[in-house]
């Protein structure tokens, strides 16, 4: 399957409040960021959420990468002059690298699609590289009794301590928080997030 393409596709055909991931604001993503405070942040799989918004509030510095490029022309529409604060970045996270490091990484729902280990691996080598020791990193993934699919393709379920492990030694388990999250359909989602730290 060609990944960029089905999702590219996704945001094509359906309008941002009509993903089933949708939310209108990230309180928990802002929750756990707002704990530990940052300058510089790389919101991965972020193409049409609303984080954008809260943390340009925040005056931290933005970098949002996303697959589909369709997403972010969402966010960017969203946003207006604003997106121009904002370093946009189309790219598959298993193959991207950045350019400049971060104090903190954030993902909500991109994680669990990466079902095969050696894309998994080469994720936490790259959020490992990016965050600077003493920084963060906010991951949220369905739980253990979440959607085994979603957007017709199968994920990986984690509790708190089996996704810490996906980035151990490199980051530890600072906190977790679970998120009954209801969908724009009216369906129930159960989310898993981990704050963790880089040593």
């Amino acid at each position: 399957m060609d990944r960029q393409l089905h999702w590219q596709n996704v945001y094509q055909s359906r309008n941002e409040d009509e993903v089933s991931w949708f939310q209108s604001w990230p309180i928990y993503s802002l929750e756990l960021i707002d704990r530990v405070g940052c300058g510089v942040v790389i919101d991965v799989g972020g193409g049409a959420s609303r984080l954008a918004e809260a943390l340009l509030e925040r005056g931290v510095r933005l970098t949002i990468l996303d697959i589909a490029e369709a997403a972010l022309d969402k966010s960017r529409a969203r946003l207006g002059e604003q997106a121009d604060a904002v370093e946009w970045v189309a790219a598959d996270i298993t193959k991207w690298r950045p350019e400049a490091s971060c104090d903190l990484w954030h993902d909500r729902a991109l994680f669990h699609f990466l079902i095969e280990p050696a894309e998994r691996g080469a994720y936490a080598e790259t959020m490992a590289a990016a965050v600077e020791p003493g920084g963060h990193a906010v991951i949220a993934t369905f739980a253990p009794d979440g959607p085994e699919r979603c957007s017709g393709l199968p994920v990986c379920r984690y509790d708190a301590n089996a996704l810490a492990l996906e980035f151990a030694p490199h980051f530890q388990l600072i906190d977790e928080v679970r998120e009954a999250h209801v969908t724009p359909a009216g369906k129930l989602q159960s989310f898993q997030y981990c704050l963790l730290r880089r040593v």
